[in-house]
């Protein structure tokens, strides 16, 4: 597996595995937006605001981790690599020099909910959904250095 920081010019292929991830693991919420809107997203906000990471497998995007001082904003992996690393050494990249990093995931996500809690990140909040435009009851995640 190969690590490297990715371009702008690599949104499209960050948000098909962002929208193949997602799709497979939250389907009653597949559909919500179309590749358009997923690569605006990526383009316009993701890549503007984070730093934007790749796993690459035999020169394969699998997986992706956006983040910013603090804050993890994205982590998917793709379904079929899910479980081989990816995740964790995206994830490892993000805590490099963060005293404390937080996100959001939704409950109903058990897989993602059991990969953070696994790598020592705790539950802080619940909500109910209403402020996130899924309104699916989500779940806000921290972890601390120590």
């Amino acid at each position: 597996m190969r690590l490297a920081r990715l371009s702008a010019a690599e949104a499209a292929a960050a948000a098909g595995v962002h929208r193949a991830a997602f799709d497979e693991r939250l389907p009653w919420l597949a559909g919500l937006h179309t590749p358009d809107d997923d690569l605006g997203y990526w383009r316009d906000h993701v890549f503007a605001g984070c730093q934007v990471w790749g796993a690459w497998e035999d020169n394969r995007l699998v997986g992706v981790i956006a983040y910013r001082d603090g804050f993890i904003e994205q982590l998917y992996v793709l379904p079929g690599f899910q479980g081989r690393g990816a995740g964790g050494a995206l994830l490892d990249i993000a805590r490099r020099g963060q005293g404390r990093l937080r996100l959001w995931t939704f409950q109903r996500n058990g897989g993602a909910r059991r990969f953070y809690e696994q790598r020592g990140f705790v539950a802080i909040e619940l909500t109910d959904g209403a402020a996130n435009e899924e309104r699916e009851p989500d779940v806000l995640y921290e972890w601390v250095a120590t």
